[in-house]
């Protein structure tokens, strides 16, 4: 088996367009993955351009599994509260949930994304500049004018908040200020973002979530397994790239990622390593996506799929049933 090379990435971009890759000039690129159709993603190319690089077929299996995974979720808690929710994605960067939720009527009551002021200034400058971005929020806009400035974008339905989420006090305020509503069922959702904070920081975070809100679901997408030969490499691999797994401590099992929620406020909490998670999604859907390329290295893919994983947790102070959900 060949030694693992992740692609070189940027932490900018979550959910809906994974990990944005970048070129030989530095420019960010739409996933190849989306390129070749493992999933439809029609905003990502209003934020960023083309791909022009081709990803290895493990790559592309991994991130398909990926975003399956934490929409399943996420919209099995959209189900469950039938909409009358918030979501708060953590660390969103260029992410296109939103639309995604606005094109299939299955917006929450609100739609927060919160990432440093920096990444949150690019994104608002693409959705002032882009119609097929802007209309959608437009069209979910009941109230007068929406406020928008470099740091922060607020309408009825989405919000994008510039804050440090370390900064705990910061970060309650704007989400406040913006009518967060504490006592609404609430969804946390943070991906390859937790790893990059110190296990302080992090469970600071967690803990914080778990308090807030009487009724919630967190997700939680980020590497497990760590301690192996193989994930050793894989922080080798990225601490050459200057990108630092400041967190990687809490990634050593399914235990310890599922052990941090519950000692940190929730009730319930799962962990699934993605090899588990892969082989419950759709199958039909998978067979699919498995057509697309040609997979030499199945020994690959499995090494990666068992190097990351997906934890949730849950507080049901209403009984919606949040603990039942699952793959």
């Amino acid at each position: 088996m060949k030694p693992y090379e992740p692609p070189a990435r940027t932490r900018l971009c979550v959910r809906g367009s994974m990990w944005l890759t970048k070129d030989s000039n530095g420019e960010r690129q739409v996933p190849f993955a989306v390129s070749v159709g493992y999933w439809p993603d029609p905003y990502i190319q209003h934020f960023v351009r083309q791909a022009k690089e081709r990803k290895a077929p493990e790559i592309n299996r991994g991130y398909y599994a990926r975003v399956q995974a934490v929409n399943l979720l996420l919209d099995a808690f959209l189900e469950r509260t039938g909409c009358n929710c918030q979501v708060i994605s953590l660390g969103a960067g260029l992410d296109t949930t939103f639309w995604r939720l606005k094109d299939k009527n299955r917006l929450p009551r609100k739609y927060f994304e919160v990432d440093f002021p920096t990444i949150v200034a690019r994104k608002i400058h693409s959705i002032k500049s882009k119609p097929p971005l802007s209309k959608p929020i437009m069209d979910s806009h009941s109230g007068q004018s929406l406020l928008i400035n470099s740091h922060s974008l607020d309408s009825c339905r989405y919000c994008i908040v510039g804050a440090d989420l370390r900064n705990l006090p910061d970060l309650e305020e704007k989400l406040k200020k913006f009518n967060l509503e504490t006592q609404l069922p609430t969804v946390l959702v943070a991906e390859c973002v937790l790893v990059y904070m110190s296990p302080e920081q992090s469970a600071s975070l967690i803990k914080w979530a778990a308090c807030a809100f009487h009724t919630a679901m967190i997700i939680n997408y980020e590497q497990v397994n760590m301690g192996d030969r193989f994930g050793q490499i894989m922080v080798e691999n990225l601490q050459r790239r200057h990108c630092n797994l400041a967190g990687v401590e809490t990634c050593q099992s399914l235990e310890s990622q599922r052990g941090r929620l519950v000692s940190n406020g929730w009730e319930n909490a799962s962990a699934l390593d993605m090899m588990k998670v892969y082989s419950s999604l759709p199958q039909d859907d998978v067979r699919r996506i498995e057509k697309l390329e040609f997979l030499d290295e199945k020994e690959l893919l499995e090494q990666l799929l068992l190097h990351y994983c997906v934890s949730w947790a849950t507080k049901d102070g209403q009984n919606l049933g949040l603990a039942e959900i699952s793959f």
